[in-house]
């Protein structure tokens, strides 16, 4: 039988990346629900062309045009985000892919989990918000949690077959973004859409803005620790420009692993869906004697505030990490929308991550309230910015 699959943010960039891998492997893969925020015309156009049984749209104000649009295809439309999260425990799903951008996307990748649906996971700030209590609820369900990142990715893929107790620690490599060799005066001077254009991958907006900030990195650090069951200090970062070399792992005997592709996302997409197999290959591999160097460089934490931020988030641990997030969410958004300078993003996240009180060992509505009041006070602070 097909793997039926839910592809939850089907018309952001991972999403379409997915159905671009489902679309060439049709033999194998079936799409069974697609949700989008308020792209209409591109969830119309995908349920058009995949068929699935279940399409909402995450903004009621479209149901309507999606729900006329599909209605000859006899296709199921629902609407808002509640619908989100019920389709994901839908029992007719083999997998549910998690390309929703954000903290948003917890609910249904929360309901996917008490489902034991097995999950293909691009959204990495749920691992960073609630890592903790999403790596319990899997081992505790049996369900298997598969990384879509690319750096996280290579770290599963170089721990198959290996066990975690012989990891000495893991090394995640990071290009370096769009502002590697620029100087940190020059950084009062970037605009959205400076940060928009990365030299290696095409990816969404708010990733792109993260990578060009290098919180990015610090996130994956944070999603990593929850991913693998690794302690703060078993993880470093290391800049590789030439983004060939997607992570690292070194073992307790000295020995290391690496995973290297061409940077296409379609990779660690298709490893995901495929897993435990590897699919067949039908993207270009690597020729390395054409490459000739691979160079390797600690990152500069000081003129890239926020990846040392994110490590103190995950050094300090409990709800930390959390805040962080949010606050970024929020600082992001902001930049985008020209409201503050990129130089702030990091002053909007430690400002909240001094502010909101500490909790070491939070619950899980502890953590959802925590997210609440990060955002509130980084829009807060923001404010006393423009």
């Amino acid at each position: 039988m097909k793997k039926r699959l839910g592809i939850f943010g089907s018309t952001g960039y991972i999403g379409e990346q997915t159905l671009s891998v489902i679309d060439k492997y049709r033999d194998i893969f079936e799409v069974e629900v697609l949700t989008g925020f308020e792209n209409f015309e591109k969830l119309i156009s995908q349920a058009k062309k995949f068929l699935p049984n279940v399409v909402v749209i995450g903004n009621s104000d479209y149901y309507e045009i999606v729900s006329d649009a599909l209605q000859p295809l006899d296709i199921k439309v629902y609407a808002g985000a509640e619908a989100i999260e019920q389709v994901a425990g839908m029992d007719t799903l083999d997998m549910v892919v998690m390309a929703i951008s954000g903290f948003s996307a917890f609910k249904p990748l929360k309901t996917a989990l008490e489902n034991k649906t097995a999950i293909a996971l691009a959204n990495k700030e749920c691992m960073v918000s609630a890592g903790e209590w999403i790596r319990k609820k899997a081992l505790s369900t049996g369900t298997i949690v598969i990384p879509v990142d690319s750096e996280p990715s290579a770290i599963f893929q170089c721990l198959v077959g290996e066990s975690t107790k012989d990891i000495d620690k893991i090394i995640l490599t990071a290009s370096g973004g769009p502002f590697l060799r620029l100087s940190e005066s020059q950084f009062k001077n970037i605009t959205p859409e400076m940060a928009l254009r990365h030299p290696k991958w095409k990816m969404g907006k708010k990733i792109s803005v993260d990578s060009a900030s290098m919180m990015n990195k610090g996130l994956e650090a944070i999603e990593a620790r929850w991913f693998f069951g690794l302690k703060p200090d078993q993880i470093e970062v290391l800049i590789h420009e030439e983004a060939i070399v997607h992570s690292l792992v070194q073992f307790s005997d000295g020995s290391m692993k690496a995973q290297l592709s061409i940077t296409d996302m379609r990779i660690p997409i298709q490893y995901a869906l495929g897993y435990p197999e590897r699919l067949a290959g039908k993207t270009s591999g690597l020729d390395l004697a054409k490459m000739g160097s691979l160079h390797f460089e600690a990152p500069d934490i000081k003129k890239f505030r926020n990846l040392a931020l994110a490590f103190e988030a995950l050094k300090k641990g409990g709800n930390m990490p959390c805040i962080l997030n949010a606050a970024n969410e929020i600082a992001v958004q902001e930049f985008l929308q020209k409201n503050i300078e990129f130089i702030q993003i990091p002053l909007v996240v430690e400002n909240c991550m001094k502010t909101i009180s500490f909790i070491s060992n939070p619950s899980l509505d502890e953590l959802l309230e925590c997210d609440r009041k990060g955002r509130k006070k980084a829009a807060e602070f923001i404010k006393t910015l423009i």
